[in-house]
């Protein structure tokens, strides 16, 4: 009775041990695949994957113009590659409400602006209404900038746009974004591309540049090549992860700090399980004893314990894998657990339903607990009859 009841608990620690490690370790590459995907769209989302643009010696925010005219354009169906491909321009203004002046970022954009995708990040107010010829002077402020400034949807604002001569722009804020990355917030005012070439001097087919948005993100370094190799010989690629490369860096890091992360775990949660059918066969010594004594062979009594692990390790995966995924899913439609927006650059914690790594990792605990489970069993062969029969 006593050692049925010490068995009992084993095993309930051996499940346990195991359900906990595996539906933390799924649950940890569930949260990092969220934020990495989250964080990345939102840049992609505002910047395109890759820009295309004219070569020039200076750093400045503004760009050279060049046509739309380009050979480029003209072979765009060669990249099937390519989702959308949207025109822009930037111009530095002073941005003054009704007392504050902010320094700001004017991105312009054209009738080939992906309103409904940019729509995510709307937070009151509506997307621009741009007008086939002409200007409505409407813009898009962030949410950051309108409180700084204290600014509401339908006030009407002046950007100062520091040239020679200064000209000034009287424009309505139609609505309000958010992105969360600071990066945008603190700087970025949407509006539209006309305004700029406008102001300096453009045709009505120049733009300052290109965003190309590719429809497989894991298969860029693929696309890059082929891309560069159809520029024309005024224009360049650039790589939206090495323009924003610290906030690229910082999701590399957060993948090496999850792999390193889910190896402890594994390597406890795996190392319980050997751990604990040791325990198994030294408590059932007497059994072992008495079943070589009636003409068992060891690799029969070795074949018991090991499926008898086998079934645990069966209860760990169910238990663990049914706690991650009912633990995902009530996160992904009711955000139980909120973040600050400031310091992680979302409102809650973010799950990526990424089956691929959940099956590996399930894959990757079952090989491993069946290689370490045949170490505790090699010890049955050396059990002796008489000797266990008499073990008390």
């Amino acid at each position: 009775q006593h050692a049925g009841g010490f068995s009992g608990i084993i095993h309930r620690i051996a499940v346990a041990s195991l359900a906990v490690g595996l539906g933390v370790a799924i649950l940890s590459i569930m949260v990092l695949g969220g934020f990495q995907k989250t964080i990345s769209s939102r840049v992609y989302g505002f910047t395109g994957h890759f820009q295309v643009q004219k070569f020039q010696m200076s750093t400045a925010y503004e760009e050279e113009p060049f046509s739309l005219k380009a050979e480029f354009l003209k072979k765009r169906n060669q990249f099937p590659f390519l989702t959308k491909v949207q025109s822009y321009a930037h111009k530095a203004a002073l941005l003054k409400g009704e007392e504050d002046v902010e320094g700001v970022l004017l991105k312009g954009v054209g009738k080939d602006f992906d309103s409904l995708g940019f729509a995510q990040y709307l937070v009151e107010g509506r997307m621009l209404h741009l007008s086939d010829s002409g200007v409505t002077n409407e813009i898009l402020l962030s949410k950051l900038v309108a409180n700084k400034l204290r600014i509401v949807v339908g006030d009407k604002v002046t950007l100062y746009f520091v040239q020679q001569p200064p000209r000034f722009r009287r424009v309505t804020v139609v609505g309000i974004f958010e992105t969360y990355l600071e990066n945008f917030d603190e700087q970025m005012v949407i509006g539209e591309l006309q305004t700029i070439r406008n102001l300096n001097g453009w045709t009505p087919d120049q733009v300052g540049g290109l965003e190309l948005h590719v429809a497989e993100v894991a298969q860029m370094d693929a696309f890059a090549p082929l891309l560069e190799a159809e520029l024309d010989y005024d224009l360049r690629l650039l790589d939206s992860r090495e323009r924003f490369l610290d906030i690229f860096d910082w999701l590399k890091l957060l993948d090496t700090n999850v792999i390193v992360f889910i190896s402890l775990i594994g390597f406890v949660a795996v190392f319980n399980m050997g751990a604990i059918l040791f325990l198994l066969i030294m408590e059932r010594t007497q059994m072992i004893g008495l079943l070589k004594a009636m003409g068992a062979k060891n690799s029969q009594i070795r074949s018991l314990f090991f499926w008898n692990g086998i079934h645990i390790l069966g209860k760990g995966l169910l238990f663990g894998n049914s706690f991650a995924l009912i633990f995902g899913a009530m996160q992904t439609y009711f955000q139980l657990i909120p973040l600050d927006p400031l310091s992680y650059y979302m409102p809650y914690v973010p799950i990526h339903w990424n089956w691929t790594a959940f099956l590996l990792l399930n894959l990757g605990v079952i090989v491993l607990t069946a290689v370490v489970l045949w170490i505790p069993v090699r010890i049955i062969s050396r059990v002796d009859p008489i000797k266990s029969i008499r073990f008390d």
